[in-house]
């Protein structure tokens, strides 16, 4: 292949090309929890960059680039957290808030009210930023809305 079609920094292929991680362009709300668990990747990402250049490894080199890219992304994600206090127990769903709905298809679900980072719906979390936590904001016990296609009611708060 002509070099005419290569890319400077491309060399001999081998080098990584990682693009960074998107930062949300949301407020970077956080639990304390959450708080605790971008710290602690931060950490982690700290100690994987130190091994990989302890192994040897330069600026083309895949652990070193993913390392580095997530360490750039916990850095920022520190540097913008903005710890939020506890819900203030108003009888209203705020962020922070673990609250159970009742879905039109009898399903019960109940999920808590987090930042971005933390967010994990298979673990009971979800993002204030999700369409349905943005559906329960300011809602209370009994108070219906629209979560997708359908609605739900809220039968506790917690």
């Amino acid at each position: 292949m002509s070099v005419a079609f290569t890319k400077e920094n491309d060399r001999d292929g081998t080098e990584a090309n990682l693009q960074d991680r998107p930062i949300s362009p949301h407020p970077n709300l956080v639990t304390p929890e959450g708080l605790a668990l971008i710290e602690a990747a931060l950490e982690a990402a700290r100690t994987a960059v130190t091994a990989a250049k302890d192994a040897g490894e330069d600026a083309t080199g895949l652990a070193f680039a993913r390392a580095s890219r997530d360490f750039r992304y916990y850095t920022a994600r520190r540097a913008s957290a903005q710890l939020m206090d506890p819900p203030p127990g108003d009888g209203r769903v705020h962020f922070g808030s673990r609250v159970t709905f009742d879905r039109q298809d009898g399903r019960r679900q109940t999920f808590r009210i987090v930042g971005e980072d933390e967010a994990e719906p298979s673990r009971g979390t979800v993002s204030y930023v999700s369409p349905v936590a943005r559906a329960l904001m300011g809602k209370g016990v009994g108070d219906a809305a629209v979560v997708g296609d359908g609605e739900v009611e809220i039968v506790a708060l917690g």
